[in-house]
């Protein structure tokens, strides 16, 4: 249930100071997931919200509550709708989906012909792109900026990533293009339809990664149990 007292809107210089809580989220949530991202410093996330490219959520007294920003790839060829997250206390409120549906508007906004890509570990995140009218594509459809997968190296799943030969990995990938998409109520439609595909997809990757962490322990007991679904994007 979204709450009446939380404010969505495009950050500006006075929320520099929630980029170290920001990403220190980021890490724990990730964590707690048994997955991994791009890492991101504060510095980095400060840089965004200065650039008008990033999306906050706050009570009115000033709480964070959740946070997005967008990146360019490809020359604005596609942008990326990035580091996606909620404070643990306000998870299952709806804020997510509002942020998304903010950064996805100030996108659409900033970058009106990009294709807008993800990469995510989480259903969750997925019924909200769906909703949106992105919809699942294989790694060649993104973007081929070696900045990009660069940023992949610090996500303890990058060697999956490169034994792939970057064409799959423990994220899904989803696509927005502006010239040739579906209307978002045709891929709501598809996601709901193969949800319980892609929900036994996500538990055979975790299954993978928690088979890959104790081989990689020596054997010496297994991985925690993901605590979250709740995804970020890289």
């Amino acid at each position: 249930m979204e709450q009446s007292n939380i404010v969505v809107r495009v950050a500006r210089f006075e929320d520099t100071h929630y980029a170290v809580r920001i990403t220190d989220e980021m890490e724990s949530s990730a964590k707690a997931r048994g997955t991994g991202i791009a890492k991101r410093s504060p510095e980095y996330v400060a840089s965004k919200m200065l650039e008008g490219k990033a999306v906050i959520a706050l009570t009115t007294t000033g709480q964070w509550v959740g946070f997005c920003y967008i990146e360019e790839w490809s020359h604005g060829k596609f942008v990326a709708n990035s580091g996606l997250i909620v404070s643990p206390e306000f998870r299952k409120s709806g804020v997510a989906k509002q942020i998304k549906r903010k950064i996805f508007d100030l996108s659409r906004e900033k970058y009106p012909e990009a294709k807008i890509f993800g990469l995510t570990t989480g259903l969750a995140v997925m019924k909200i792109n769906s909703e949106l009218g992105y919809e699942p594509v294989t790694y060649s459809e993104l973007t081929d900026d070696e900045d990009f997968w660069a940023g992949c190296k610090s996500c303890v799943n990058y060697d999956i990533l490169m034994s792939k030969g970057r064409k799959n990995c423990m994220c899904t990938a989803m696509l927005y293009d502006p010239a040739d998409h579906y209307e978002p109520k045709e891929t709501t439609a598809y996601f709901e339809k193969k949800s319980k595909v892609y929900e036994r997809l996500m538990r055979l990757k975790q299954i993978i990664f928690r088979t890959r962490e104790k081989d990689n322990n020596g054997g010496g007991g297994s991985s925690p149990k993901p605590k979250s679904k709740n995804a970020i994007f890289h």
